[in-house]
C-alpha cells in the first residue's frame, strides 16, 4: 500500500511526443502544419477585414509552433547518432527548417514563399526520413 501512496503523491511531470515513448514518428505531421501556415498566408493576403486578419495571424503563430514542435520530436527523439553520420547535413536541416517555421510565424511573414520554402525543407527531411524507415 505504501508503494501506491508514493506513486500518487509524486510531483514530477514528465513530458514527451507520446506517454510510451510509442516509437511512431512521421514528417507528415510537421508538413500537415506547415500546409496550414501557408494556406492562412494565402487568405491573409485575399482579405482586407482587420479582425479575419488578426485571426489569421493567431493561429498562423500557432500553426507555425506545432511545425517546430514536430521538427523538434523528429530531430531529437527518432533521428539517432548513425543517422547524423550517414546523413551529416541533417542538423543544418532541421536547423534551417526551425528556424524557417519561426520566420513564417514569429517574425511576421505572411509571404507565401516563405511558406512554401518551409514546405521544401520539410519535404528534404521527409526523404531522409524515408529513406532511413527502408534500412531499418
Amino acid at each position: 500500500m505504501r508503494l501506491f501512496q508514493s506513486f500518487r503523491t509524486s510531483t514530477a511531470v514528465a513530458y514527451a511526443h507520446c506517454d510510451l515513448p510509442c516509437g511512431v514518428y512521421d514528417p507528415a505531421q510537421a508538413r500537415i502544419e506547415a500546409e496550414s501556415v501557408k494556406a492562412i498566408m494565402e487568405k491573409y493576403a485575399g482579405n482586407d477585414d482587420p479582425v479575419f486578419r488578426t485571426r489569421a495571424l493567431i493561429i498562423k503563430e500557432q500553426r507555425a509552433e506545432l511545425v517546430k514542435h514536430h521538427l523538434w520530436v523528429l530531430w531529437t527523439d527518432y533521428f539517432k547518432p548513425p543517422h547524423f553520420e550517414k546523413y551529416p547535413q541533417l542538423h543544418e536541416l532541421f536547423n534551417k527548417a526551425t528556424k524557417q517555421a519561426g520566420a513564417a510565424a514569429g517574425k511576421g511573414s505572411v509571404d507565401p514563399a516563405e511558406g512554401q520554402k518551409l514546405l521544401d525543407l520539410i519535404a528534404e527531411i521527409d526523404t531522409i526520413f524515408w529513406e532511413t524507415k527502408k534500412a531499418a
